[in-house]
């Protein structure tokens, strides 16, 4: 078995996201919202890129950009995309917003030969306290909406996905742990992704033969 890479580090999704993606290839970003990370991949690995997205003011912005963005509910699948037409498709914070998690990750597997996945942990240590402590639906800089305004209709930890992705076929090619202090950056090594982690960063695949 191939053995993962992890990393644990300081940047924000989009830059690292930006550097996991090959120069010049094809990108179906889910859920691209104002178009700002499709923008950066054309602009800094001139990717051929495409957003899907389903809020009509950000399409509208994502056009205005000079962004190639259909409107639509990812929720009810790709079906416009055959099978392995992009080399990547991401969905970044989007997964704990989205009806149909696994659906989504199912079909964004099938459209491309690798995924890019981004989520807020929801069991950072943090998050875990204040809840824990105050016995109410925590907020954090990550995490700022109250518990009746949120979008975050699935909440995961990194130690969620991993299990889900075991159970699911998928190989994880690259996990990277983010982290907002250098302090926490060290937690890590000694105290694991899922309670220090804020963000869970993964490239996956399908497992060869499933």
């Amino acid at each position: 078995m191939r053995r993962r890479l992890r990393e644990n580090i300081l940047v924000s999704d989009y830059d690292r996201i930006v550097t996991l993606v090959e120069p010049g290839s094809s990108v179906l970003d889910l859920g691209c919202g104002n178009g700002d990370l499709l923008m950066r991949l054309q602009r800094e690995r001139r990717v051929r890129g495409q957003g899907v997205e389903i809020d009509q003011n950000a399409v509208i912005e994502c056009i205005r950009k000079g962004l190639s963005v259909f409107q639509g509910n990812i929720d009810q699948g790709l079906a416009d995309y055959a099978d392995a037409s992009y080399d990547y498709v991401i969905l970044n914070q989007t997964l704990q917003v989205i009806r149909r998690p696994a659906f989504v990750i199912e079909e964004m597997l099938r459209v491309g030969r690798k995924g890019i996945v981004s989520f807020p942990n929801f069991g950072n240590w943090l998050v875990r306290a204040k809840l824990l402590v105050g016995g109410r639906m925590p907020r954090t800089k990550k995490l700022p909406f109250h518990w009746y305004d949120t979008p975050n209709i699935h909440l995961l930890t990194i130690g969620d996905f991993l299990v889900f992705c075991r159970r699911h076929g998928i190989e994880i090619q690259r996990q990277v742990n983010l982290v907002q202090t250098p302090v926490f950056r060290l937690l890590l090594f000694f105290l694991g992704a899922n309670l220090i982690a804020d963000e869970g960063l993964f490239v996956i695949r399908r497992r060869p033969g499933t």
